[in-house]
C-alpha cells in the first residue's frame, strides 16, 4: 500500500486539505495517507525545510511526499518532482525543494499543470500523476529531468577561532526556541573546550541538558532534540515570549530593517 504524507500552509478550516486526500484516493484508492502538518509558514522556507526534512526521514523507502506551500508565490507551470534518500518529494518550484534537500538533486522533473489553474485544478492534475508514478515505479516517466529551477538554502551558523553563531530557526506552540547549530557542528568547533551558550545580550547557559526534565521547574536550559539542533528551552515555561526571541528574517536583516532586533534572532556560542 502506497504511502503518501502531506503538508501544507492551507490550515485545517475548512474542506481543502478534505478534498485533497478525496482527490488522491480517487484515483488510487489504496493510498496510506498521513498528514505531516497544515501550518507551515508560507513564508519561512526554513522552518518549512526544518519540519519536513526532519519528518521524512523516518517514513520507508518509496513514500511520497507532497508539500503545498507558497503554491501562488508566481503562477505556477508546474511542480518538481525528485527521489531523495529513496523516498519522492512533490512540491512547487519555489525554493522549497533544494532547502530540504540541501543541494540541487541530480534529477528532478516537471508535473505539468494548466496555467491559471485554482488550487484544486492543480492538485487534481498531481494525483492523476501521482497514479502514474505509482503504477511505472520509474520518476522518468515525466519525461527528461528539467535543467533550471529556483533554488534557495538553509541559512548558515558562522564560526570564529572561538565561537560559532547560529540563527533561531523555529519556535515550537511551547516557545520553545530551535537553533541552526547541530550537535555536530557543536563539537567540531567546541573541541573539548568549555562554553557560554549566550543570547539576548547577556543571558548565559553553560551546559548541555538531556531534557527538559534535566533542571528545575522555571529554569532556562539547552540540549540538542531528537532532530540534532541546539535547541534553548526552559522547563515549564515559554523562553521565546519571556525573553522576546523571535525567528531568523534573513530578508529583513539584509534590508536593514532589524539590526535593532539582532539579539532577538540569533545565539552565540564562545569556546574558551
Amino acid at each position: 500500500m502506497p504511502i503518501v504524507t502531506l503538508s501544507s500552509d492551507i490550515g485545517e478550516h475548512d474542506y481543502l486539505v478534505g478534498a485533497i486526500k478525496g482527490q488522491l484516493l480517487s484515483s488510487s484508492p489504496l493510498l496510506n495517507i498521513a498528514d505531516i502538518t497544515h501550518y507551515l509558514s508560507p513564508s519561512n522556507y526554513p522552518q518549512a525545510a526544518y519540519i519536513c526534512g526532519n519528518a521524512f526521514k523516518y517514513y520507508p523507502a518509496g513514500t511520497f511526499h507532497i508539500i503545498i506551500v507558497n503554491l501562488f508565490e508566481t503562477q505556477p507551470k508546474h511542480l518538481l518532482v525528485t527521489q531523495h534518500r529513496s523516498q519522492y518529494i512533490i512540491c512547487p518550484d519555489n525554493g522549497l525543494l533544494t532547502m530540504i534537500t540541501n543541494g540541487k538533486p541530480a534529477n528532478v522533473y516537471a508535473i505539468l499543470v494548466e496555467s491559471g489553474s485554482s488550487l484544486l485544478n492543480i492538485t487534481a492534475s498531481l494525483a492523476k500523476n501521482l497514479q502514474r508514478l505509482i503504477l511505472q515505479n520509474d520518476i522518468s516517466v515525466f519525461g527528461s529531468p528539467i535543467s533550471s529551477m529556483v533554488e534557495k538554502y538553509p541559512l548558515r551558523a558562522t564560526t570564529g577561532p572561538d565561537w560559532i553563531e547560529g540563527q533561531i530557526l523555529f519556535i515550537d506552540r511551547f516557545e520553545n526556541v530551535v537553533i541552526n547549530i547541530t550537535k555536530e557542528e557543536f563539537e567540531q568547533n567546541r573541541r573539548g573546550r568549555s562554553f557560554k551558550i549566550v543570547f539576548k545580550r547577556d543571558e548565559i547557559i553553560e551546559q548541555i541538558s538531556e531534557n527538559y526534565a534535566s533542571v528545575y521547574e522555571g529554569e532556562k536550559m539547552a540540549w540538542f532534540n531528537s532532530a540534532g539542533y541546539l535547541e534553548i528551552a526552559m522547563n515549564k515555561g515559554n523562553i521565546a515570549g519571556l525573553f522576546g526571541l523571535q525567528g531568523f528574517n534573513e530578508k529583513m536583516h539584509q534590508q536593514g530593517t532589524v539590526q535593532n532586533k539582532w539579539f532577538y534572532q540569533t545565539v552565540r556560542v564562545f569556546f574558551g
